[in-house]
């Protein structure tokens, strides 16, 4: 009889590698879940969804307050032990007490998903207080990922086990002017991971680049969850199930249609022509409400 994984080792896809048991285990075997950002949007989601799979937590978060809520509802919902560490990514000088925090801990799973981006479009030169906004940008979307990822891959390896999802973001899959520094840094996370699982796989261990489009969170701004712009809920849920199927994924079929078009199908100066406009007017729209205040 085929099993479930005999199936998922069929599976082809896009970035598809052959799954195993042992592969599939990686995700159902209850251990640490480690979540950065974890008190909203999708990080809260990777939390609930893994807290009702038996994981037990480690919530990094910056507000001690917000984290304190998280896991007391983690706790009282799913019975599981949840743990916590109140840091600023946007510092360079946290990874010690982090590291302090994680030590002895069994970690299953690292979703690094902490990450910031911009408050409206603008153009580069004309972002305020651009030096500290590059600084902070980097710390917090790609230093974090390398500083956690270091912080956790040697005890996986040691383990031959364990899994790695890097929240990057649709807009690494292509530049989006306007948006150019977080896209850059969002295409940072995607090769960064992509190359580790290649360093890696062979050892047991997979690490993810998840590339969502956009999700009804607070960091999008979007209130009213749509087909193509799902709750973190259902993202995470659809995403979990690519797990060991692909090492670069959109996580949602409505998104992967979504990703195909965009760097398939669409020319890329049409891509880079219609996000240029898109983001003009949404630039437009936020400095008139600015002046109207």
């Amino acid at each position: 009889m085929m099993t479930e994984c005999d199936w998922l080792s069929g599976f082809k896809g896009n970035a598809a590698v052959h799954v195993t048991k042992h592969a599939c285990c990686h995700v159902l075997e209850p251990r640490m879940l480690v979540v950065t950002g974890a008190t909203d949007g999708i990080g809260k989601s990777y939390a609930e969804e893994l807290a009702r799979r038996g994981f037990s937590m480690m919530l990094i978060s910056r507000s001690q307050e917000k984290l304190d809520d998280v896991a007391k509802s983690l706790e009282s919902t799913y019975k599981v032990e949840t743990k916590t560490i109140a840091v600023d990514y946007s510092h360079d000088d946290i990874y010690p007490k982090i590291e302090k925090g994680l030590a002895g801990l069994e970690i299953g799973v690292l979703v690094n998903n902490v990450g910031i981006s911009y408050s409206y479009p603008e153009f580069f030169l004309h972002i305020p207080d651009l030096e500290n906004f590059i600084t902070t940008m980097i710390n917090v979307n790609i230093t974090s990922v390398c500083q956690m990822t270091r912080l956790v891959l040697p005890r996986m390896e040691a383990r031959a086990k364990g899994v790695i999802l890097n929240i990057s973001s649709a807009s690494g899959m292509f530049p989006v002017p306007l948006l150019t520094i977080y896209s850059s840094t969002k295409a940072f996370v995607d090769f960064f991971s992509r190359g580790l699982q290649s360093e890696y796989k062979c050892k047991g261990i997979i690490i993810q680049s998840v590339l969502p489009f956009f999700v009804a969170t607070k960091m999008t701004k979007i209130r009213k969850p749509t087909l193509d712009k799902p709750t973190p809920e259902r993202y995470v849920a659809a995403e979990l199930n690519t797990v060991g199927l692909q090492d670069q994924t959109n996580g949602y079929f409505p998104h992967a249609v979504m990703g195909w078009v965009t760097t398939v199908l669409a020319p890329i100066k049409l891509v880079l022509c219609l996000g240029l406009r898109m983001n003009k007017a949404q630039r437009g729209g936020y400095l008139r409400r600015r002046k109207l205040r």
